[in-house]
């Protein structure tokens, strides 16, 4: 009934973006560089936007030393947003809402001066998901606000590359949604709920995701091509002679929505422009210089929207711009979005009739529900992987039914920490059936646990009936045992595959008595990664530092557990494997009390260094030294994989070390020159 106390409202908001290729615009050598990009309708008589978001994609260098430091990206951001500021505040007054940048992402929200008032609760987060699934090469950058009391969200990103890795894009999509979370408090909640905001007070949460917003703009480099059903030539040919109608249909993004593959419920405008991608820099021409790499072109910046009535948001225009200093061309769009103001009086007036309402059901009788089961058995479940299921709960009484999921007693949350639950609490009218999802990941943490023997794949939840009776749901499953988040003391002694070593302390002393503990130098499991990083060759261009293939990863990580063969596989894939299991491991490869209690330098990193061996426990000994040995081949090939001592060093300190807070951190960074050393010189 939200309409019944809720008055609309129209404002612009435009939404820009621009992979820069970490070029710079002469601003000085003209008086409105941006103004051709920002408003190209300007010279119509159109009026201002109420909201300007501007997003950039590698105002940077995505190079090794700018994604770990992350050291010019703030400088630079500077500079863009005050360019952006001075353009916009060259034709009416702007504020600055928030700014957000991550490597080489930045996100700028500008409001007119007038709506200053109206905009609140403004918050913003980072994510990312590049190398290793979490740096900031690739990613995300968002901003969400309240102006009056509609909620809008701006997401600014930059997916995975390359033609044909259009899953690692639908990865890095999932993964922005899945990771980004604003601590909005449970005020802004509250008032949320009083504006009939009902996604928010389900979710019995302070904080809201992406997609708890009235609003969604979607904006960045999401780098899908045209599908290589159409050769590069022929890309060229079609683009050449205007066929953009036949490129749309190749499109990767439209082939994946229209798949339900990614961007599920978000809207886009017709793509009635060229691809904007790729340019020669400085000029109008594609790339396709004999002496560049040729680059099929493609419609690699987008802007998409999602709204919770769709009804609410009215495309004006969806644009390509033709400024020319980089590798890509500038997108921009302009709608027209209805936000809501809300009755006071009116609200309150509907809250207490709907409450007269509720109050007749609820004293008829006793609520009662029905459930369609009480048994949540997920079966086998692998380390990583996500596994769901439902229940039904239906109303079959008279009166309102309140639930609510209640911890067990002296238990502080409602279930253990592998299994999530949504909704935790709700209403059903008589008649009424909603659907709870159980959801459980076995992360690294739990995999210890059940490791360790401390953890049990099963527990009971309390579904809570106000006024009513309690009922007891049961979630189980059966842990597929994984050599990732095992200790190196268990692995080395482990002949078998792990997958048959049982959890159960009994089974496994008799599966032990059956099997006499083998004696191996370093974990079969590392062996077999390092043997087939071999195989597969040396010389493949970033290993270790280009991410490989999920599903690659699954099936390489279920071949170390069952002993099986890993069949075809790309070496990044493997690289990524072998980080991972280094990291999982249930102690760190090089424990915290070894860190250097002194600032390392040229004169004691040699003693030093060679102290450090002598006092690591024997098995991490030997993995250490066998590690390292093989990080030195690797740089033989260097010429072709473009690897350094550097670069793998910092691989090291990513897998090999945890670290931790306060003055260990330097600690942790002194450990990197060690590692360093190692791989530099004969001292293993």
């Amino acid at each position: 009934r939200q309409s019944e106390f809720t008055k609309f409202s129209s404002i612009n908001i435009q939404c820009a973006t621009w992979n820069v290729n970490a070029k710079k615009l002469d601003f000085a050598g003209s008086p409105d560089p941006m103004g051709p990009w920002l408003f190209p309708d300007s010279d119509a008589g159109a009026g201002h936007p109420d909201i300007v978001a501007v997003g950039f994609q590698e105002i940077v260098d995505l190079n090794a030393v700018n994604v770990a430091v992350d050291s010019k990206a703030a400088q630079r951001s500077a500079v863009w947003q005050d360019q952006i500021h001075k353009t916009l505040n060259a034709r009416t007054p702007y504020v600055l809402v928030a700014e957000v940048h991550l490597v080489g992402m930045l996100l700028c929200v500008f409001a007119l001066d007038k709506h200053k008032a109206s905009v609140s609760r403004v918050h913003t987060a980072t994510v990312g998901v590049g190398v290793m699934g979490m740096m900031g090469n690739k990613g995300g950058v968002c901003v969400r606000m309240q102006i009056y009391d509609s909620t809008v969200c701006f997401v600014c990103s930059h997916l995975a590359a390359h033609r044909e890795n259009v899953d690692g894009r639908n990865a890095d999509f999932a993964s922005i949604v899945a990771k980004t979370s604003f601590e909005i408090g449970k005020e802004a909640v509250q008032q949320g709920v009083q504006s009939g905001s009902v996604s928010q007070w389900a979710s019995g949460s302070s904080a809201v995701g992406l997609m708890d917003h009235d609003f969604t703009f979607w904006l960045g480099d999401l780098n899908y091509r045209v599908d290589e059903t159409l050769s590069t030539d022929e890309v060229f040919q079609k683009v050449n002679a205007g066929e953009i109608e036949t490129l749309r249909a190749h499109d990767q993004l439209n082939i994946e929505r229209f798949n339900n593959n990614v961007f599920q419920g978000f809207e886009e405008g017709l793509l009635e422009f060229a691809p904007t991608y790729k340019f020669q820099p400085n000029t109008d021409m594609y790339e396709c210089r004999p002496d560049k790499k040729l680059r099929a072109p493609a419609w690699c910046d987008r802007v998409l929207w999602h709204s919770k009535n769709p009804g609410h948001v009215t495309q004006l225009n969806y644009l390509r711009s033709e400024l020319n200093i980089s590798d890509h061309k500038p997108v921009m769009s302009a709608f027209t979005v209805s936000v809501k103001n809300v009755v006071g009086p009116k609200r309150a007036e509907v809250y207490a009739e709907v409450m007269r309402t509720l109050d007749k059901f609820e004293n008829q009788s006793l609520p009662k529900v029905d459930l369609n089961k009480t048994e949540v058995d997920f079966g086998e479940l692998y380390y990583e992987n996500k596994a769901s299921q439902s229940i039904m709960l239906t109303n079959t009484g008279k009166v309102v039914a309140h639930f609510r999921l209640v911890p067990k007693l002296e238990d502080e949350g409602l279930c253990k920490n592998w299994i999530t639950v949504s909704p935790t609490f709700g209403m059903l009218i008589p008649g009424e059936s909603m659907t709870i999802n159980f959801g459980v990941t076995l992360d690294n943490a739990t995999a210890r646990l059940l490791n360790q023997g401390s953890e049990t794949l099963d527990d009971i939840l309390i579904l809570r009936l106000e006024k009513g009776r309690d009922h007891y749901l049961t979630v189980s499953g059966r842990y597929a045992r994984s050599c990732f988040g095992m200790s190196l003391r268990d692995l080395v002694v482990i002949g078998e595959p792990v997958r048959d070593l049982p959890l159960e302390p009994k089974r496994r002393e008799s599966f032990e008595q059956a099997h006499p503990p083998a004696s191996l130098s370093v974990p079969k499991e590392l062996w077999r990664m390092i043997d087939a990083i071999n195989e597969k060759g040396l010389h493949e261009k970033d290993l270790f530092l280009t991410p490989g293939f999920a599903a690659e990863v699954r099936q390489i990580r279920e071949c170390l557990d069952t002993s099986a063969d890993f069949g075809l596989f790309h070496a990044h894939s493997m690289c990524e494997a072998l980080v991972s299991f280094l990291s999982s491991l249930s102690e760190p490869l090089v424990p915290s009390f070894l860190f250097p209690t002194l600032e390392i330098d040229a004169q004691n990193i040699v003693p030093w260094s060679r102290r450090f061996l002598e006092e690591l426990p024997p098995i991490h000994y030997n993995v250490f030294v066998y590690i390292i040995s093989f990080f030195r081949e690797v740089l033989l090939f260097s010429s072709s994989n473009t690897l350094t001592a550097q670069k793998l060093a910092r691989v090291c300190s990513s897998c090999m070390i945890k670290s931790e807070g306060g003055g260990k951190q330097d600690r942790s960074r002194n450990m990197a020159l060690v590692f360093l050393h190692f791989l530099t010189t004969n001292s293993v």
